[in-house]
């Protein structure tokens, strides 16, 4: 399936906010992709469908999730929503057609990112936060920055105003991936800076 396509059928999946939300990170994720040297045409694929799955109700998301086998932690149990980034890499594959394995880790990632990112998976992580139609958060522009001038900074910045959020406003469990994800890369950011 081509990407017009791809918007068509996404357009009528999704609440308007969130096609526009989805069209802005298909945009900064090609903007990301030229300044960083990865390929384009990934990244906005990847940026465009990285929501694909986020309309669905909390219980649907758990009953398509169990239907297809696919994993559920006990924290995604707790709180259904961050299901819509696994389940909306398997949509990706099976609804949208998209094969590339970088693609669709892309956008299983998109929320809590993960060690060892490939730049790919980076661009989308930073691009879903980013994206101009977003409410303003704290310190974003210094963040969008960073985005394109070090994008691992950036990375780090954004884990560290969303654990600190999370923590503040006790939303439950904090999805460990993101915790691991966030020592991972000050550990990589600090081992630099040491060189």
């Amino acid at each position: 399936m081509n990407r017009p396509e791809m918007r068509e059928r996404l357009q009528n999946k999704l609440t308007k906010k969130r096609f526009e939300h989805s069209l802005g990170v298909e945009y900064v994720s090609s903007c990301l992709a030229m300044v960083h040297g990865a390929d384009v045409e990934r990244a906005l694929t990847a940026g465009l469908l990285h929501d694909c799955a986020k309309c669905l109700s909390a219980e649907d998301k758990l009953a398509k999730c169990k239907k297809h086998e696919l994993p559920i932690s006990k924290v995604e149990f707790e709180n259904p929503e961050l299901l819509h980034a696994k389940l909306g890499a398997f949509y990706a594959r099976e609804k949208y057609g998209v094969e590339d394995d970088d693609i669709l880790s892309a956008i299983e990632f998109h929320t809590t990112g993960r060690p060892a990112m490939s730049l790919l998976e980076k661009i989308v992580f930073v691009a879903d936060y980013i994206e101009p139609n977003r409410r303003a958060l704290p310190e974003i522009e210094q963040i969008r920055r960073e985005a394109f001038t070090d994008i691992d900074v950036s990375v780090v910045h954004i884990l560290r105003n969303t654990l600190s959020y999370l923590s503040n406003e006790n939303c439950g469990s904090t999805d460990e991936m993101s915790v691991m994800t966030y020592n991972y890369y000050v550990s990589q950011t600090d081992e630099n800076k040491a060189k």
